[in-house]
């Protein structure tokens, strides 16, 4: 049986060695690659590859938004997030997105297709040194965890507070997303009701706590 791939990193030379990486076992091809958020949900959902490996800060929706999409759009695909942060955090968002795998990218080039032959079992992987004994206290707190305001926002809000963060304006969105500014506007003084936020520092502050941004990356 192939097991099919698809990559998504928004630097090429990052997604060709993956490519060579992972298509060095005869039984693992790439199908399809992606260099930002959207496209990425777009080509997962109509390729609908075994396994997304997928860069946890890329523009358009950062990969743990790429992630919770697909697990709703396809939901047979199993998710690996490759990441420099190892916190706690980090990982137990990507576990709530719906992520099978969890990859350090300082991690040896092996682990990844020993991660990929785990998520294709349906079993979760996390790289070694987050150890294997705490994705079960992983997952438990997920289970537990209080409604998130975050998981309130629409697809189409969770786009949009990307943008924003990322520093575009309200005319650049609209043009990438084909809508008014206005429209832009509105969502967007949604997303801050909604989290709670009352000024562009709030937003900020919330998106590197929650993930959606890094000063690191």
């Amino acid at each position: 049986m192939t097991v099919t791939v698809v990559l998504a990193d928004d630097h090429p030379i990052v997604r060709q060695g993956l490519r060579n990486l992972l298509e060095s076992e005869p039984d693992i091809k790439v199908v399809g690659e992606a260099g930002n958020g959207i496209d990425a949900v777009e080509i997962t959902h109509n390729l609908k590859p075994d396994v997304l490996v997928v860069d946890i800060m890329m523009p358009g929706l950062t990969g743990l938004e790429v992630v919770r999409q697909i697990s709703q759009r396809s939901p047979g695909t199993r998710s690996i997030v490759l990441s420099m942060h190892g916190t706690e955090a980090y990982v137990v968002s990507a576990l709530k997105s719906g992520a099978y795998g969890y990859i350090l990218k300082d991690t040896g080039p092996s682990e990844l297709i020993y991660a990929v032959r785990e998520v294709i079992k349906g079993k979760r992987y996390l790289s070694a040194p987050l150890s294997e004994r705490l994705i079960d206290a992983f997952i438990h707190k997920v289970e537990d965890t209080k409604e998130d305001p975050y998981d309130t926002l629409t697809n189409r809000e969770r786009e949009i507070l990307q943008f924003v963060v990322e520093g575009y304006t309200s005319n650049e969105i609209g043009k990438s997303l084909s809508i008014s500014p206005r429209t832009v506007e509105l969502h967007r003084a949604k997303v801050m009701e909604k989290l709670g936020l009352r000024n562009q520092a709030d937003l900020i502050r919330f998106a590197i706590k929650r993930g959606i941004m890094s000063l690191g990356e």
